[in-house]
């Protein structure tokens, strides 16, 4: 089956640049009503008008450039904050000194919160502080004196700013952390999956022509002694390896992205795990089965009898030509319990670590590696001169994953 590459967006500060549009149309809404319900009172009306003409259109017709981060140019910003101040100067033209004085809101009112915002998100703390002391300025100068409630004002839209800016900094950092480390998850199990092919099949190859080129000698042991090497500096790469670096997406308006290689859904529906394991008995395997089909999905049968094939092959390898090995199926609601048995001298202590460190990674990936992929797990229990147990648990619900995959989604 062909595999395919998965690409996954995360993006923590889209919701806040759609939040902004939403706040930008409506302030602008409230600057607009607020002046209709005080027209008689300002003194040269005619001036507001004007205002709120230009600030609805440009509002409206700016709601693209507020969509992402990629959209909201340096030279929008600009604009944007120009004519906020401008509103706020605007304000000692068009309305009386008495409102002024009085505590009246400036034209754009509240509007200019967004403009501060926009700053705030799209490039952080820092500009943010510096729009935020832009504003704080113009209403120092449309107010004549440091009032206690512009004050108040000012310094409140100057920490909110900061604040939201900052927090958007690290919310870019955090996902930019995260994408990296969902990366080499798909990485390391890219290369688990690659290791356990190799070591399944070109590692004992390998193996084998090393041991049955010794046993002949002459140029059979020179063509063996070629592929010790070749199994040993294949083993140092398959139990090293590299994770590539993470590809985080260069475009921040749109998130970070993360690619994975994903299985695709199988085709072939559930199969009968029986049938795999079957082929193993022989005349030092016994395979106890339920009598009944033992159904799994296809990926995951294969799968599990590839792990019980490793176990069978450590036991012809490691516990003598003579050893025998039992098999036992077992079907239960809820997951499938594989059992390999064997009657060999068991595995030293410490063996299985020297073994890994060795780069002989047979139990660690193809066995541990395949059942952790499928959700489920592999216990080995062995007493030295009473043989070695592996118990292998796949569940039924669904291997880890594909639990995964859908979750992305």
């Amino acid at each position: 089956m062909a595999r395919r590459e998965r690409v996954m967006r995360m993006s923590v500060e889209q919701p806040l640049w759609r939040a902004l549009a939403g706040y930008r149309v409506l302030t602008m809404l409230y600057a607009v009503g607020l002046f209709c319900t005080a027209y008689d009172e300002f003194a040269r009306p005619w001036v507001a008008v004007g205002f709120y003409a230009v600030l609805a259109v440009w509002t409206l017709a700016t709601l693209p450039k507020v969509a992402g981060e990629a959209a909201c140019t340096k030279r929008f910003l600009a604009v944007d904050l120009t004519i906020a101040v401008t509103g706020i100067l605007l304000t000692l033209v068009a309305d009386t000194q008495e409102r002024i004085h009085d505590g009246g809101p400036t034209l754009p009112s509240i509007w200019t919160a967004g403009s501060v915002l926009a700053f705030a998100i799209k490039g952080g703390w820092r500009w943010a502080a510096f729009a935020s002391t832009a504003v704080a300025v113009a209403n120092l100068v449309e107010r004549g004196a440091p009032v206690r409630d512009t004050v108040h004002n000012v310094i409140l839209v100057w920490v909110a700013s900061i604040a939201i800016g900052y927090v958007v900094e690290v919310a870019r950092a955090s996902e930019r952390t995260l994408a990296r480390a969902l990366e080499i998850e798909a990485a390391t199990r890219e290369r688990e999956r690659l290791a356990r092919d190799i070591h399944d099949s070109v590692l004992q190859v390998l193996a084998m022509v090393k041991r049955r080129g010794a046993a002949l000698g002459g140029e059979a042991a020179e063509l063996g002694r070629l592929a010790g090497e070749q199994e040993v500096a294949l083993r140092t790469l398959v139990s090293g390896g590299l994770v590539p670096v993470s590809r985080v997406s260069e475009d921040t308006a749109r998130g970070a992205v993360v690619r994975a290689v994903e299985e695709p859904d199988d085709p072939e529906g559930p199969v009968d795990l029986r049938a795999l394991l079957m082929p193993y008995a022989g005349a030092r395997v016994s395979v106890a089965e339920p009598g009944a089909p033992v159904t799994l999905p296809a990926n995951a049968a294969r799968e599990l009898a590839a792990a019980v094939g490793a176990a069978l092959d450590n036991v012809a390898r490691h516990a003598g030509e003579h050893a025998r090995a039992w098999l036992l199926i077992e079907d239960w609601p809820d997951e499938v319990i594989v059992t390999v048995r064997d009657d060999g001298p068991g595995i030293p202590e410490g063996r299985l670590a020297q073994a890994e460190g060795e780069g002989r990674m047979g139990v660690a990936l193809s066995i541990r590696g395949r059942l952790r992929d499928l959700g489920g797990s592999a216990e080995l229990v062995s007493t030295p001169g009473q043989g070695t147990e592996v118990e292998l648990r796949v569940p039924k619900s669904g291997t880890t994953s594909e639990k995964t995959a859908r979750g992305r989604r």
